[in-house]
């Protein structure tokens, strides 16, 4: 079990940035698989991305590619989704999840930071 804190998320103009975080703890994290979701108000929960932890290989959802960048910190145990050029439907809550890289379901969730983009 691995245990996921997320923070950094607030208001931010429409084409600004922001930077949010997962803390993870609990466990050896280089068998996991670390992702970012989101969910805005009456949506389905959406892939943004993600990062399997001990190679850095990541992938994006195509809606974000060439905006948000997600990296981790090994020294940390933090991952980090740097958002650039955000737009007004990017705003929801961002979950931090994690699974095994042998596993097809994140199993792990964050409670979830808010992020929301004023037009």
């Amino acid at each position: 079990q691995v245990q996921l804190v997320e923070s950094g998320g607030g208001l931010v103009q429409a084409g600004g940035s922001l930077r949010i975080s997962c803390a993870a703890s609990g466990r050896t994290l280089s068998a996991l698989d670390m992702g970012w979701f989101r969910q805005a108000p009456g949506k389905a929960r959406e892939f943004v991305s993600n990062i399997k932890w001990s190679v850095g290989l990541t992938s994006y959802a195509d809606s974000v590619k060439g905006r948000f960048t997600i990296s981790r910190d090994t020294a940390k145990n933090t991952v980090y989704l740097q958002m650039n050029s955000l737009k007004p439907e990017d705003a929801a809550v961002y979950y931090c999840a994690a699974r095994l890289i042998t596993s097809p379901n994140y199993n792990n969730w964050g409670q979830g930071t808010q992020v929301t983009v004023s037009s």
